[in-house]
């Protein structure tokens, strides 16, 4: 009986290269089957796709989200492949995130179009298998401090989640079934079920 290995689980890659703002933005667009985040430091992060389970609870995770604002329409939501342009100069992609509405009405026509130039009002990170826990901790604490109001670090495989807010230490819930978006999300629950 021959036995293969599984291959390992890709993690991302970091690069250290100078890249203006719109030279990074036309990497972005010249290669959209590659998702792209750019540090603070100008580190470009070249992240491998997802598996079937992670890229099915994000899209449960985004749904949740989008119905939720489809009723209250109190902003915009925004899946994973969205661009935010921090007031640091990092480039960031939250797997879900909600801008409130008078903020990005607020914005130009331009700006709306390409990568949004503010930190999201509410972001989540869903660790998939191949996430170090550390780098995405210091993501929702960059978003918390450019402007965030409430963030979520969801752990599925540990069934964790963090909940972080600004000028707060990160609240860590142990197997919650819901999660709870006031309130800065009025009226939103998270149903965790499908998730975990």
């Amino acid at each position: 009986m021959v036995s293969i290995a599984s291959p390992p689980i890709a993690s991302a890659l970091t690069l250290r290269i100078n890249l203006s703002d719109e030279q990074f933005f036309q990497l972005c667009q010249d290669n959209s089957d590659l998702k792209f985040e750019r540090t603070t430091l100008g580190e470009l992060v070249i992240m491998p796709p997802t598996g079937g389970l992670t890229g099915d609870r994000n899209a449960d995770l985004t749904f949740q989200l989008r119905a939720w604002n489809r009723q209250t329409r109190l902003g915009k939501s925004f899946d994973s492949s969205t661009g935010f342009q921090l007031p640091n100069g990092a480039n960031r992609s939250p797997d879900a995130s909600w801008v409130a509405i008078e903020r990005w009405n607020a914005l130009t026509p331009t700006e709306q179009e390409r990568f949004v130039p503010l930190c999201p009002d509410f972001v989540v990170e869903l660790r998939s298998a191949s996430d170090a826990l550390a780098p995405l901790q210091a993501k929702l604490q960059e978003y918390m401090e450019h402007g965030a109001r409430l963030g979520w670090l969801i752990d599925p495989k540990q069934q964790v989640v963090e909940i972080y807010r600004p000028n707060q230490p990160a609240e860590v819930v142990q197997a919650p079934t819901q999660l709870s978006g006031e309130p800065v999300l009025p009226g939103f629950v998270l149903d965790l079920s499908t998730i975990f």
